[in-house]
């Protein structure tokens, strides 16, 4: 790993010298553009609309138009910016953590301690975990002022950023109401509790990558054309088609009813030990593949 910022986390008097580090990355399947017929590297070039020439990036500035007008901000200018020379995570707050709204989480960081001693650094965790809270900050990072949270995962001071209040939007449209029965209330709480069991992300996997590192590999062994139902078989629709719709009562029955048979369990019973290998639970969860997906999969879907 590559520590891609350096400074330090203050809180009160103390100061913590830290190293940041991305705590995630892309597994997704890097691909560039080409021209269909020759196959050819699709390559795009700067140029000027007033002069027309090709613009290197180290003559590239940025401007601000307003409609009316523009202005031109220079690299000089937005280097100058006091918040660009900032070198500080500072804590501003100590707040309950479900008090953090997961709609404003943004990208993860770890936070390695650095210089001689690893006292601070050791302080901070343990004050963050003995008080049951988080810890909101401020920082800048690549010349933006930004808002976290600091948290302790297995040992480990994580940053993750928080999106400030006015970057959430509020819905733009009504929000639906609808009158439910007792009955189809109490189907679908069984229909969760068929489902119900811990998180293991493990257990997901992401189908669309995993198929085009399949294709990639079967065009550089077997050459550009290949056949793609040889190679992933056909999937067939799902759906019956037959176009009737059924009703929410009927969809939530059939659809417990099928959860019930594929996990192996009873009429009486819920829990989750049969749920990861359940069928139907790629299209009902967005989980795996499944023997009942015909069923209760397409029952659902109609029943939408």
């Amino acid at each position: 790993m590559r520590a891609i910022w350096s400074g330090e986390v203050s809180f009160g008097l103390v100061t913590v010298p830290i190293k940041l580090y991305s705590a995630t990355q892309s597994h997704d399947l890097s691909l560039h553009q080409v021209h269909e017929d020759d196959g050819g590297r699709i390559r795009y070039e700067r140029h000027c609309e007033v002069c027309g020439e090709k613009v290197d990036y180290k003559d590239i500035d940025k401007a601000y138009d307003s409609g009316e007008s523009s202005v031109i901000l220079t690299k000089q200018e937005l280097g100058e910016l006091p918040a660009d020379d900032s070198k500080e995570i500072a804590v501003e707050q100590f707040v309950p953590e479900e008090q953090i709204d997961s709609m404003v989480l943004d990208k993860s960081y770890y936070l390695e301690p650095s210089g001689k001693s690893a006292k601070a650094y050791v302080l901070l965790r343990k004050t963050l975990e003995e008080s049951s809270r988080v810890a909101i900050v401020t920082f800048t990072l690549r010349s933006k002022t930004r808002l976290g949270v600091l948290r302790v995962r297995n040992d480990v001071i994580v940053l993750q950023g928080l999106r400030w209040a006015d970057e959430l939007r509020e819905p733009e449209f009504e929000v639906p109401k609808s009158r439910l029965t007792k009955k189809e209330q109490e189907m679908a709480t069984s229909l969760v509790d068929s489902y119900a069991e811990d998180f293991d992300p493990e257990r997901f996997k992401d189908e669309y990558q995993d198929q085009l590192h399949t294709l990639v590999e079967e065009k550089l062994a077997h050459g550009e054309d290949i056949d793609t139902d040889a190679t992933f078989g056909n999937l067939e629709d799902e759906d019956d088609g037959d176009g009737n719709v059924i009703d929410l009562m009927e969809a939530l029955k059939q659809s417990v009813d099928s959860r019930r048979k594929s996990s192996g369990k009873g009429a009486g019973e819920s829990g989750s030990k049969g749920s990861s290998k359940g069928g139907g639970s790629k299209k009902q969860s967005g989980a795996s593949k499944g023997d009942s997906s015909d069923k209760g999969s397409g029952e659902k879907k109609k029943a939408s």
